[in-house]
């Protein structure tokens, strides 16, 4: 079963490609590795979450805005690439929670882009990870991801 089909069986459909923030591109190639520029809570251009967790965010909400993220990075990658089949793993996830001071949480919360990465890469969507929770995000977005991926040449 291809990538676009296991989003399919999960009812789950890919937005168009976030527009830069800033003066980068989305995604570096280097070798096998593809590096990801962090992707916000924004689906076809439109914010589905913001604010802090813990204040107008809830951890649930917060892990759906990962997993918006995580939708938003594959975009990204599917651009890059062609094809989301040419994912050969999951490297690292760099996640940020936009929380009150204190929230001991933000694992909970960035488990929303892990658990997508899982479900739809199997063993090969494990992956390394930091998950913290920070003072504010672009746009007031609940939760932002960073995402290096090995290829397929």
């Amino acid at each position: 079963m291809t990538i676009d089909e296991k989003l399919k069986e999960l009812g789950l459909i890919l937005p168009n490609p976030p527009t830069a923030g800033g003066n980068y591109v989305p995604t570096v190639r280097t070798g096998n590795l593809l590096y990801c520029a962090g992707t916000i809570s924004s689906f076809n251009g439109e914010m589905t979450h913001t604010g802090q967790v813990g204040r107008e965010q809830t951890i649930q909400t917060g892990y759906e805005s990962a997993r918006i993220c995580a939708l938003a990075t594959l975009t990204n990658v599917k651009a890059a690439l062609g094809s989301l089949d040419r994912v050969s793993r999951v490297v690292y996830v760099a996640g940020y929670v936009n929380a009150i001071s204190g929230f001991p949480d933000s694992p909970a919360v960035i488990n929303g882009a892990s658990d997508l990465f899982v479900s739809l890469f199997g063993d090969a969507g494990r992956h390394a990870r930091a998950a913290v929770a920070v003072a504010g995000l672009p746009k007031n977005s609940t939760t932002e991801i960073q995402v290096v991926m090995e290829v397929i040449p």
